[in-house]
């Protein structure tokens, strides 16, 4: 091992399986670490007005649990406030290392300030290393017999299996020697002038304000949701569609700023599908790995994060309805598990991955407004959000993306309300107004002898809407399949 080396922490807000941070221990006697509160991902929150913004609240919670673990180990957390692609390389000077290292990141924005930090770097004479992390295969590591990306998920699915092996599953170490984890303090080097820095920065330093962030944060967090999970993963394969009860992990938020390790949870799901019964751990691999699709996807084609991943729908003439639009943001739309899905979101900053799909569904086809648009509102608004994951399902929903929904399969929103939230306790959870419907109207209200006063009638007639969506996908010269 030689030198001194700076370990950029980012969407890994985890001090094991973390593979710079073994890297780096393993190359190097003195490895500092750092967290940048980054402007160019904070400024424009704030000029939308999202200064109550649970992400950034989970963040700061995280960097708070991640620096006392690495305090634990005789070492902590630089952290910075200011842009990215000046601090890096600002930090790296004063602490005179001679390597970054990093995870990798796919979302085009993130490839573009790596390159920067990088090119910053090495005019310096430094490094930038970057590695596989947060996915078990990554870009183009599963591909057709012929050398393609695939483009529909159960192929890609069944070759991600038949890949597999123990290794890919393997923790990294991240064991340091004594003394080997630097303390970021002046005082523990006089060689480095590190200038003072606050060790955290508080909500209101960064321009934001507390908000009412309910889910477990940091490590700590998403181990206890991860060993809640594994007391119920057998049953997830029958709980996980109704969102009036128990059944998802609730570790989306986690996985995406990494206070929990993939490998960690791909190898116990890998584990328990083998068992007998183990189907409910099955189906749970099958949405990880779904993660991975839209992340390979996302990396062989970061055009689709504006376009139609179907180019033919591109040429699509989505509706302007803003009157429509707001009655779905704000639930206001007549259709009951529709308006508690999308009240659910504003409340928790969370919505069940079924009604992700109702409601994504009910926009673009009943409503007939551009994916786009819903897509920006999940944007702001959920606390799990990575644009990978988002951009595919709603352009699954939209019927515009790879391996999407067929345009002429469209959710009717009573009966998957009928059917998923059978008594419609989701329903009157987050619709008060409908708490004394009957239970035989509670999925359509509007069909009472007298319809409650203080809740809307449906802003859209489904079939009629439906009608309208067969027309606009039929109109276009080559309709996707």
């Amino acid at each position: 091992m030689t030198d001194t080396a700076l370990v950029w922490f980012r969407r890994d807000l985890r001090d094991f399986d973390h593979a710079a941070l073994a890297h780096a221990l393993r190359e190097h006697d003195r490895v500092y670490c750092a967290f940048i509160f980054d402007s160019d991902i904070l400024e424009p929150l704030l000029q939308r007005g999202l200064v109550a913004d649970r992400r950034v609240e989970f963040i700061l919670r995280a960097v708070e649990n991640l620096d006392k673990a690495l305090k634990a180990k005789g070492g902590g957390l630089i952290v910075r406030h200011g842009r990215a692609v000046e601090e890096i390389p600002r930090l790296a000077a004063e602490l005179k290392v001679t390597a970054v290292f990093v995870n990798r990141d796919y979302e085009p924005h993130a490839l573009a300030r790596d390159a920067a930090v990088a090119a910053r770097l090495r005019e310096d004479g430094r490094e930038f290393l970057d590695f596989k992390d947060q996915v078990i295969f990554e870009r183009d590591e599963v591909l057709t017999k012929t050398g393609t990306a695939f483009s529909v998920f159960t192929p890609y699915s069944r070759a991600w299996r038949a890949r597999l092996t123990p290794g890919d599953l393997a923790a990294h170490e991240c064991t340091a020697k004594p003394g080997q984890l630097a303390v970021p303090i002046n005082a523990a080097d006089p060689a480095v002038a590190v200038p003072p820095t606050p060790t955290f920065f508080t909500l209101e330093q960064l321009g934001f304000a507390p908000t009412d962030l309910r889910l477990p944060t940091g490590m700590s967090g998403g181990a206890q949701l991860f060993d809640d999970f594994l007391t119920r993963i057998d049953r997830y394969h029958e709980q996980r569609d109704f969102p009036a009860v128990k059944g998802p992990s609730y570790l989306s938020p986690h996985l995406r700023f990494g206070t929990v390790s993939i490998r960690q949870l791909a190898a116990a799901a890998h584990a328990e599908s083998l068992q007998a019964g183990g189907r409910g751990a099955e189906i749970w691999l099958n949405e990880l790995i779904w993660r991975e699709f839209y992340q390979m996807i996302l990396w062989q084609r970061p055009d689709v994060v504006d376009h139609a991943f179907k180019p033919a729908c591109d040429a699509l003439v989505w509706d302007a309805a803003p009157e429509l639009f707001a009655a779905w943001q704000t639930g206001h739309t007549g259709y009951p598990l529709v308006d508690a899905a999308q009240r659910q979101l504003l409340q928790s900053g969370w919505m069940h991955n079924r009604l992700r799909m109702v409601t994504a569904s009910f926009l673009t086809k009943d409503l007939g407004i551009d994916w786009r648009l819903g897509e920006q509102h999940f944007a702001e608004w959920l606390l799990d959000y990575d644009l990978a994951s988002n951009n595919g399902g709603w352009q699954w929903a939209a019927s515009t993306g790879c391996d999407a929904q067929p345009w002429f399969r469209i959710f009717n929103p009573v009966t998957q309300s009928e059917r998923f939230d059978p008594q419609g306790k989701f329903i009157r959870r987050y619709v008060p107004e409908l708490s004394d419907v009957p239970d035989k109207f509670i999925h359509a209200p509007w069909k009472m002898a007298a319809p409650p006063e203080n809740y809307p009638l449906p802003v859209v007639d489904h079939t009629l809407a439906r009608e309208r969506t067969l027309a606009r996908f039929g109109a276009l010269k080559n309709p996707p399949i």
